[in-house]
């Protein structure tokens, strides 16, 4: 009798061991993940740092220059690899497109939060999820078809350039903006403004001075989420912005962005060549600012939960 108690209660339960399995699943598929991860990252990086070991171009040359050629060298016999016009592209299209975005975003989210939720509902919502859907090169197409005869003829120029990506990447990252904000905002206590209310103030006060800023670190989360995914836009932009790798004198001259370069030259080059390896480096630089982009996300929710 002693035996089988001893026996039932050391003999692990069916439950027990669906438990174990369970867990087992998870660590296994988490450890997966997380080496795909570091092995990504470590592949761009490995790739990303050879045009300056092997190449021996200088690194801040290379962040700082405006000559894209990696077939002519300098004095010193480094290829001609300056990125800054990539770089300077890629930033102009983002907080442009991000400062445009960001007060239509709000004011939506605004509107359909504290306004007339139901009126939104029926009517933002949807065109919120019809611009989510919409694929990227149709973006782009649109922007060729619309946005750029639009500029050359108020703006002058070709058309293609800083301006038409700022359009075109304003219309992409505004239905982001736009749901990260209303969740925002609705994670704000209802006792906030019933208080608010209470003590006299108006609806707009109770928006600008209380909802407004107590959401405002899930407002600021909403808005750099925005910015990463204007800054990784490739396809769209590019096919808007004229792909000249020059400093653009203005906001309607061709420009180029690190994505564009990327997504036009890597496959017109042989791998291990310095202009492959150059494409590498601006790979890496890509990877940065997303990281970059995250740390700054969490960042600013740490704060916001303190």
């Amino acid at each position: 009798m002693n035996d089988t108690i001893k026996e039932s209660l050391t003999v692990r339960s069916t439950s027990a061991k669906r438990e174990f399995r369970g867990k087992f699943i998870s660590m296994f598929c988490t450890t997966i993940i997380i080496v795909l991860v570091i092995s990504l990252i470590g592949f761009i990086a490995s790739k990303g740092i050879a045009i300056f070991v092997m190449d021996k171009v200088n690194i801040i040359d290379f962040l700082t220059h405006s000559m894209w050629s990696a077939d002519k060298l300098d004095s010193k016999g480094h290829p001609l690899l300056g990125a800054l016009p990539m770089i300077f592209g890629s930033f102009a299209v983002t907080f442009l497109a991000t400062i445009i975005a960001t007060p239509f975003a709000i004011a939506s989210a605004i509107f359909m939060t504290e306004i007339s939720p139901k009126l939104g509902k029926k009517i933002l919502q949807p065109v919120i999820e019809l611009l989510v859907g919409i694929p990227s090169v149709v973006y782009g197409f649109i922007g060729v078809s619309v946005v750029v005869p639009f500029v050359r003829k108020v703006f002058g120029g070709s058309g293609f350039g800083i301006l038409a990506g700022t359009f075109v990447l304003f219309v992409m990252i505004l239905p982001t903006i736009t749901s990260m904000s209303i969740d925002a905002l609705k994670s704000v206590p209802r006792h906030y403004r019933e208080a608010s209310l209470a003590v006299g103030a108006t609806r707009w006060q109770t928006i600008s001075r209380v909802v407004l800023r107590a959401g405002a670190p899930g407002l600021f989360t909403a808005i750099v989420f925005g910015m990463a995914r204007a800054f990784g836009e490739a396809l769209a932009v590019q096919m808007v912005i004229g792909n000249a790798m020059l400093l653009p004198q203005n906001l309607v001259s061709p420009a180029s962005t690190l994505t564009s370069v990327l997504t036009m030259n890597m496959g017109n080059t042989v791998m291990g060549t310095t202009a492959n390896n150059a494409l590498w480096s601006l790979a890496l630089l890509l990877l940065l600012m997303s990281l970059l982009f995250n740390s700054l996300v969490k960042f600013i929710a740490k704060k916001g939960t303190l």
